[in-house]
């Protein structure tokens, strides 16, 4: 029970908006609302797996949650670009450990400002290994949100 609080206790300016239980073990899908934090106007709706104490309890490896995750976003208001980190490379804007140690999910933020659009990428960081898990999600700009962004 400890481990799972200490898992989910460490994102950063997220809030939980659902979670519902999907089997007997107790396992969780945990809905959060993330808000970029230099990108007022933006909100994104972020999922991930939460362990139970019984799953825990069966198949060992207390300390981790897997990294299955998925992200939308949408725009809930006007988009000022002004803040953001405009290179190909992006800015993490949110994480949240998975295991203990070794293990993260986080959000990047790519704005491509070619194609009128805020990307959002949700992924799995581990200290040894990559991960092929990820889910992406696009947020469309203006003409003229693109225009003040060029100019800045």
């Amino acid at each position: 029970m400890c481990a799972t609080f200490s898992l989910s206790a460490c994102g950063n300016d997220s809030q939980e908006v659902g979670e519902f239980k999907n089997d007997l073990a107790g396992n969780e899908i945990k809905i959060e609302a993330l808000r970029d934090p230099k990108i007022p106007g933006v909100v994104c709706h972020f999922t991930h797996f939460d362990r139970g104490v019984w799953d825990r309890l069966g198949k060992g490896n207390w300390f981790e949650d897997p990294s299955n995750s998925s992200i939308d976003c949408q725009r809930s208001g006007p988009i000022n670009l002004n803040n953001a980190k405009l290179s190909k490379s992006g800015e993490e804007v949110f994480s949240q450990r998975q295991s203990l140690f070794f293990k993260n999910v986080a959000v990047r933020r790519i704005i491509d400002l070619d194609n009128r659009a805020i990307l959002y990428v949700v992924y799995s960081r581990k200290l040894v290994d990559g991960s092929a898990k990820m889910s992406l999600s696009t947020v469309a700009l203006t003409e003229a949100e693109v225009e003040a962004a060029a100019q800045n």
